[in-house]
């Protein structure tokens, strides 16, 4: 499933940074990292390490999601911060506004995924052969066509909050693998991550990282 990569030229937008780490606001559009061929090597990472050489990856965003991404800026931050994404110690926040009113006010969704081979990158659920992956959501507004929701992934595997809010009947608006019609024909996929909370590599200190919704 090929789609034109068109990524948006905008400056790095920096939320934090010290010796050891270095927050940025990553816009929709953008790869975290390089894509297989040439026409997708621009990506936040050969971004950032423009500016930062020794800038080295923590965790990844989907290309349409936007919002709050961290890196290393040396291998012991690198090692230290990977390691509470695999120990899922990383609390993580997402925005997103979806298809319909979503109900009940508050939930969560435990539904394993699996890549869906023959339409890579999209995801699906298998209840046997899928990963473990689990998300907390929770309602902020809502109306008869869409619903504005907080979402807390506890597992961080790829696609998942698109493919959980899809299972639930209300996908994420303007996702061009999961919606349909109406709820696709938006300019962008309505996903932001907006707070991430961390331990820094240095002094064991959790720190909350913000960065509010676009939308």
């Amino acid at each position: 499933m090929e789609m034109e990569y068109c990524p948006p030229v905008a400056p790095l937008s920096v939320l934090y940074d010290d010796a050891e780490l270095l927050v940025v606001d990553k816009p929709s559009g953008l790869l975290s990292v390089p894509g297989k061929g040439k026409h997708l090597s621009d990506c936040l990472i050969s971004r950032v390490q423009m500016v930062w050489p020794h800038a080295l990856l923590v965790h990844r965003l989907d290309r349409d999601t936007s919002g709050v991404m961290v890196f290393g800026l040396t291998s012991h931050a690198q090692r230290f911060l990977s390691k509470q994404f695999e120990l899922r110690a990383a609390k993580k926040v997402y925005i997103a506004r979806v298809w319909g009113r979503l109900t009940p006010k508050a939930g969560r969704v435990d539904l394993p995924l699996i890549v869906d081979w023959p339409n890579r990158p999209k995801q699906h659920v298998d209840i046997d052969k899928g990963k473990p992956a689990v998300t907390d959501w929770r309602v902020i507004r809502d109306s008869e066509t869409e619903s504005r929701v907080r979402l807390m992934p506890k597992t961080g595997r790829s696609h998942q909050l698109r493919v959980h809010m899809l299972a639930l009947g209300h996908p994420i608006l303007g996702d061009p693998f999961y919606a349909e019609g109406l709820a696709r024909n938006f300019e962008r996929l309505m996903l932001h991550s907006e707070e991430l909370k961390i331990k820094h590599p240095d002094s064991g200190k959790m720190m909350r990282f913000r960065k509010p919704s676009p939308f």
